[in-house]
């Protein structure tokens, strides 16, 4: 077997992994959720090897870091030999915040997706968790989505996470078992992205523009509580799809007042008509100038909530946090660790705030 310390310069290696019954693949390791996800696996005594694409100088006696492509076949193979998983945890997947990057973005969520259930059944590995999103859809709807509801997915992001979910609940009447977990926007300390871009804005006591008059709903699903449900799921004897999210989700005006509010920022709510906001939005994503694309802008002044029965009966999830006490929290973050976020580099898209754009002459005049 080949040391992948001579093949992968940032890779830190336990001389315990060998020991450990509870071996955990973790995709995506470096990116936002990944890491807080490793940090819980490793308090609870799992071993957790993780490939991203990112380096990840994360450091415990029981992680190994290793930065590839979950495309390299090849390479995913020496690791599966290597570790002998007893579960795979896939949270690896690229945005579509990067127009450029769009032909990466969908053989990265697809054929990654692929390769790494192939390898499951390959190596006998009976558990994969799989991290898919709300993005299935872009559209209005006036009371919760079930697991029942036909995806229609509106750009490309949301295609490639429908496709991952096809493939691996194609195995499911095989030996490997998928849990697929359809999350809205995954809240904690440390997300940023495009939120990093609203953080700015309350942190510097700018007017927050409202696209329509702010009265819809949009659910996000703590970090944490994701968490509690990944770990319950390893149990869960056979595949499954389940929605997760808030209970109790506000309107965007009160979340946001909330966040103002607390946080002591002198921002104001400010109301402009939705379809101007929106049709200056989709003429700016053609123009390349803005990071708000196709589902940004049909979703941002229209509600979407999960209904989460399933996931409450099967799993006992129970959610721990409301939309607004979440956002603080990644707000807080923010604002403690400012300096350091805005001269971050070489992270994942959610670790650093996204490159503003047009946003930045809104930004000016707020």
């Amino acid at each position: 077997m080949e040391n992948f310390s001579s093949i992968h310069p940032n890779i830190h290696t336990s001389k315990h992994l060998q020991n450990s019954p509870k071996r955990i693949l973790l995709t995506g390791g470096a990116g936002f959720f990944g890491s807080i996800l490793k940090e819980e696996l490793l308090k609870q005594g799992y071993i957790c090897v993780s490939i991203d694409l990112k380096p990840d100088t994360y450091q415990h006696k029981n992680f190994t870091a290793i930065r590839g492509d979950i495309r390299n076949i090849n390479l995913l193979d020496k690791i599966f030999s290597e570790y002998k998983f007893d579960a795979v945890f896939h949270c690896a997947a690229l945005l579509a915040h990067v127009r450029k990057d769009l032909k990466n973005l969908w053989t990265s969520n697809v054929d990654g997706t692929k390769n790494v259930a192939e390898l499951c059944k390959k190596h006998k590995v009976n558990k994969i968790i799989f991290i898919s999103s709300n993005c299935l859809w872009a559209k209005n709807f006036n009371k919760p989505v079930k697991e029942t509801e036909i995806p229609e997915p509106a750009e490309i992001y949301g295609k490639s996470k429908w496709e991952g979910e096809n493939i691996l609940m194609s195995y499911k009447n095989t030996d490997l078992k998928a849990v697929i977990f359809r999350c809205p926007t995954i809240m904690d300390e440390g997300r940023l992205g495009l939120l990093g871009i609203l953080f700015e804005f309350i942190d510097e006591n700018r007017k927050l523009w409202m696209v329509g008059n702010g009265n819809n709903r949009y659910q996000f699903v703590y970090g944490k509580d994701l968490i509690t449900a990944c770990i319950k799921a390893l149990s869960y004897d056979k595949s499954d799809i389940f929605n997760i999210g808030s209970d109790n989700v506000k309107t965007f005006n009160e979340v946001y007042q909330y966040v103002i509010d607390k946080s002591k920022s002198k921002s104001k709510l400010v109301h402009l008509p939705k379809w101007f906001m929106v049709l200056g939005m989709k003429i700016c994503f053609f123009l390349g100038i803005s990071p708000l694309g196709p589902y940004q802008y049909k979703m941002i002044a229209e509600s979407f909530i999960f209904d989460t029965n399933h996931i409450k009966k099967e799993l006992g999830f129970v959610p721990t946090k409301t939309n607004e006490e979440m956002l603080l929290t990644a707000y807080e973050y923010f604002h403690k660790n400012k300096e350091e976020i805005l001269n971050r580099k070489n992270v994942s898209a959610h670790k650093s705030v996204a490159k503003m754009g047009i946003i930045r002459i809104i930004k000016f005049f707020s």
